[in-house]
């Protein structure tokens, strides 16, 4: 058994030695991976144990959630081991659409009754120091910040992705174990934000939160605050307020809510015991423009079908425009459906099933836009493809009021289930195979 006085100097020699050592390259598996969550408005879980990827693939086609909390690091976390989270489930999830929330789970507020939860797992140094900043709580904070992001780096997860370190809730009233936690967030999030990630807290509202926001308001240069918050609140609410904290802080796209607790979910015939979250992060889901043909619409109000005496000029184009895209008209796009147009529309098609005629209906509008690729779309999904299922919709009905924005929001989510019903699908608004299928075959 070692002395208290060769513990001590163990102890100080690996600080020193992990403070100093240099950060993992990230592997060349991780270097396409998207830093995550990314911009995001939609519905997340959070559970000790990352799910398997039987699991994530059920969650993803049939429930409405498409972000995840996933514990990578800390020695006080609940689940140490987690044998389903590797850099390939992590550039798996990512691919797939998934918004990877990586947690962090170290030393705890010394005044919470529940840590150390294992022996070995310190809790935050509770010593003002002679100038009241906390310094051997700064230290373990800086020590941990660098495990996080060597833990987020052998994953895989990209620099300019959101690290979320759990505070859980404590006594705020007990000043000494108020201020090091303080102290502790502060100078992790500088590590953090030095090694290239974003900061992010999760705590509850009433403590750890409402710690922050008293430090936002009230001494606003003496801290270095998360860029982000995740709120514990179980109110039953799905959305990123709360009375224990004012409303301006971290607004916009600055914050998320746990607003349900423990309980078990099922979807796709997998259970899983999860907690609920709303995120509202960065821009929000959020599409960027895509040019198509030098400016040429292609979003249109309505799509409507072509004959040989079509005066609508900016429908025809947009058909010369998306078919030129497809590699099978290569004249000018001039808004006249003429022979040039019609045999690129032939060719159309004949290769997606169709027989050729000599006008463009709402059915062929519609393999044109779903035909390519093809995930899973849902609540919060945002890019060209949300885009392509709108104009499909659109297509399928005359009278659809559904702006093509390639943010899949709540009135995308009703007319899929509108579409889904008229196709005997389950109407649960989330855009799979079955129903990518239907709209490449021109099924209204």
């Amino acid at each position: 058994m070692r002395t208290p006085v060769r513990r001590w100097l163990t102890g100080l020699l690996t600080a020193a030695v992990v403070a100093s050592a240099p950060l993992a390259t990230p592997s060349p598996a991780g270097a396409g991976n998207v830093a995550t969550p990314g911009n995001f408005t939609g519905h997340g879980f959070d559970q000790c144990l990352a799910p398997t990827q039987r699991s994530m693939n059920a969650w993803l086609k049939h429930s409405p959630f498409l972000a995840v909390g996933i514990y990578i690091s800390g020695d006080s976390r609940g689940c140490r081991d987690q044998p389903n989270l590797t850099k390939k489930w992590v550039a798996t999830q990512l691919r797939k659409g998934w918004k990877l929330l990586p947690i962090t789970l170290g030393p705890q507020a010394a005044c919470h009754p529940s840590f150390p939860r294992y022996g070995n797992d310190p809790t935050i140094r509770t010593r003002p120091g002679s100038g009241g900043t906390y310094p051997k709580a700064r230290r373990q904070a800086r020590r941990e910040a660098v495990k996080t992001v060597e833990a987020a780096q052998a994953l895989g997860i990209a620099p300019k992705s959101t690290l979320w370190y759990d505070l859980e809730g404590f006594d705020v009233t007990n000043t000494r174990c108020r201020e090091s936690a303080m102290h502790f967030l502060s100078a992790y999030n500088t590590k953090i934000e030095a090694l290239g990630y974003v900061t992010g807290v999760y705590s509850s509202a009433s403590s750890g939160i409402k710690m922050l926001d008293d430090a936002r308001v009230d001494r606003p240069d003496a801290f270095n605050l998360p860029s982000r918050i995740w709120i514990a609140r179980w109110d039953g609410n799905a959305n990123t307020s709360t009375t224990y904290i004012r409303e301006d802080g971290w607004r916009p796209g600055g914050r998320m809510k746990q607003y349900r607790g423990g309980h078990t979910e099922t979807w796709g015939g997998v259970s899983i015991n999860i907690d609920s979250n709303w995120l509202d992060l960065g821009k929000g889901s959020w599409a960027p423009r895509v040019q198509h043909c030098g400016g040429t619409k292609v979003n249109l109000d309505t799509y409507q079908v072509l004959g040989e005496d079509t005066t609508a000029t900016n429908q025809v184009m947009a058909l010369q425009c998306l078919l030129t895209e497809a590699g099978l008209y290569d004249g000018k796009l001039h808004g006249t459906y003429n022979e040039r147009t019609i045999e690129a529309a032939n060719a159309w098609q004949t290769s997606h099933g169709f027989s050729a005629t000599r006008t463009w209906g709402r059915v062929h509008w519609m393999s044109l836009h779903a035909v390519g690729p093809h995930p899973v779309l849902k609540l919060g999904s945002a890019g060209e493809e949300v885009r392509r299922v709108q104009r499909a919709l659109k297509a399928a009905s005359a009278t659809l009021d559904l702006k093509v924005t390639g943010v899949f929001n709540q009135a995308t989510v009703k007319a899929v289930k509108a579409y889904q019903g008229r196709r005997d699908q389950t109407a649960n608004g989330i855009v799979t195979g079955t129903t990518w299928k239907a709209l490449r075959r021109g099924k209204r």
